[in-house]
């Protein structure tokens, strides 16, 4: 298991991070992974991420929610209502690219079979492609494998790295995936970002991290690069979660900050890029079904500047653990992603005068 950013003395930001340094350092969120890798009948690298926004025990109680895109090469289903209600009714699932109807289809079946029928669900399902690692043409996911990730879906420690949704994507010409950060805010509230990262093909030399160009100081001659030819995909997928009491618009406005973090790390959204943001906030109850007016409350608008910064903390941090998690992967076509050198991006950092990495501080 490789060490997340923190452990190697890289400190991004001000905010403290929550215990886990995770999105489920938000009270109630809980994330669960399926992971494929085999090579037989054909070669899979590939999975599912599940986020549950509340425990399923309180599945019927929803969450104001907000959306935006950088670049909107990619899909992210159940928008167009989540847009028009402010609200989130349901588990958020990332996948890659071909599975999109597979894992849409597995998240109805399960809440009809849990909760009965006799309702509609526009289950939000993010996508990234995968198919440089992954035959996704193969569609090796199942609707028993996404039932598996929401069983899996815990509170505590996130897996990160080569796993769920993120068992099969590259970033910056580095292994990349699933990677996760929290920020504690002033007035005691949290926030957590999640990330599917796939992004920046082609682009190692625009890798940033905390401000120092670690891409253009590993070129393919030290690390090589995965592609012999333009990759069909090039995405990010950002998920935010707070226990404050935001309402839709100000989901929204949070969801924009994440493209704060990644401009830090050096993403730019190209054209084939699919880079998509949602943000809920679970701090007001919206029962299913209620038919009377609801108690809600909401921020002041001034008060959101610490977690506009939070926000751009949290991505920013997210996208590097992937890095820092993901583990050299061969896949379809005897294709190999290479790790981020751990070793070489402290000595980076050390030379660009870093002094947490310098001191080698263990901090999570």
């Amino acid at each position: 298991m490789r060490p997340r950013l923190r452990d190697l003395g890289i400190i991004i930001g001000t905010y403290p991070p929550g215990r886990e340094n995770a999105i489920t350092d938000v009270p109630g969120v809980q994330v669960g992974h399926t992971t494929l890798i085999y090579d037989q009948p054909r070669t899979a690298r590939t999975g599912v991420t599940i986020i549950l926004p509340r425990p399923e025990s309180e599945h019927d109680d929803h969450v104001f929610a907000g959306y935006h895109q950088l670049n909107g090469c990619g899909e992210m289903t159940g928008i167009a209502w989540l847009q028009e209600s402010g609200t989130l009714t349901s588990p958020i699932a990332l996948t890659n690219t071909h599975q999109v109807g597979t894992v849409h289809d597995a998240l109805v079946n399960y809440a009809i079979q849990q909760y009965g029928t006799g309702t509609f669900h526009l289950s939000v399902v993010a996508e990234t492609w995968d198919g440089w690692l992954n035959d996704a043409d193969a569609f090796h996911l199942t609707q028993e494998h996404v039932f598996a990730a929401i069983r899996a879906a815990r509170g505590g420690p996130v897996a990160e790295g080569n796993v769920g949704g993120g068992t099969g994507m590259i970033c910056h010409d580095f292994k990349g995936g699933i990677g996760t950060a929290s920020r504690q805010l002033p007035a005691g509230y949290i926030l957590g970002a999640l990330v599917q990262s796939n992004y920046g093909h082609y682009s190692r030399s625009l890798l940033r991290v905390d401000g120092v160009p670690v891409g253009r100081e590993i070129p393919p001659s030290l690390v090589p690069t995965p592609f012999n030819s333009p990759p069909a995909g090039n995405s990010i997928i950002v998920i935010l979660a707070t226990d404050a009491p935001l309402l839709p618009c100000q989901c929204r406005r949070l969801a924009q900050r994440a493209t704060i973090g990644l401009a830090r790390t050096g993403c730019v959204g190209h054209n084939g890029s699919g880079d998509l943001f949602l943000a809920f906030a679970t701090g007001n109850h919206l029962p299913a079904g209620a038919d009377a007016a609801l108690p809600l409350q909401m921020l002041p608008n001034h008060h959101l500047n610490d977690f506009f910064e939070a926000a751009a903390e949290a991505v920013e941090e997210a996208v590097l653990n992937a890095l820092s998690a993901a583990e050299t992967m061969t896949g379809w076509q005897g294709r190999t992603a290479y790790a981020l050198p751990l070793d070489e991006l402290q000595r980076i950092m050390r030379r660009y005068g870093h002094s947490a990495a310098a001191a080698g501080l263990p901090q999570r």
